[in-house]
């Protein structure tokens, strides 16, 4: 997973560079090296300190990368960790966000509880999803003011839940 993370932010970072103006928020850029360092946080944290694994959170860890890797398909050169938005960016409206706006955030926060959890370190799988519901509420604020200004965001979105279908 640390390995998948580095190639993530390489990735992140070439979109970055060619999707041409862009934007970001005030807030997630003040709030992106926190993420970057629970991430990091919940790996090293696992490598080191985790014991037997757990079925149970194993195969949801494993069962979510499928969606992650659709949500990454989907944005293809849209896609950035920042939440950077690019001026003339179109939006995605296939695969998972035919259905939510923020399917990626879902995919992460399960990542960020089970992938301790599955190793038999609960209290970090706890503190890791508190600090994510901190980040994200700060971050997707900041990305959906600049989402909601591009044209036909509004339009698909506005009704669609955040994370999950059929729930607020």
């Amino acid at each position: 997973m640390g390995l998948a993370r580095l190639v993530e932010l390489g990735w992140s970072q070439r979109n970055i560079q060619g999707a041409g103006p862009a934007r970001e928020g005030p807030l997630s850029r003040r709030t992106f090296p926190l993420v970057v360092l629970l991430h990091a946080s919940v790996l090293i944290g696992t490598l080191l300190r985790g014991g037997r694994p757990r079925l149970p959170w194993l195969v949801l860890l494993l069962a979510v990368q499928p969606l992650r890797y659709w949500v990454l398909l989907t944005l293809g050169h849209r896609w950035n960790a920042r939440g950077s938005v690019a001026t003339g960016l179109q939006v995605a409206t296939g695969g998972l966000y035919a259905h939510v706006r923020h399917p990626n955030y879902s995919v992460v926060a399960v990542e960020l509880a089970s992938l301790p959890a599955a190793f038999g370190l609960g209290r970090l799988a706890v503190a890791a999803s508190i600090a994510n519901a901190a980040l994200l509420a700060v971050r997707i604020r900041d990305e959906e003011a600049m989402l909601f200004a591009l044209p036909g965001y509004r339009e698909h979105f506005e009704s669609k839940p955040r994370f999950l279908p059929g729930l607020f």
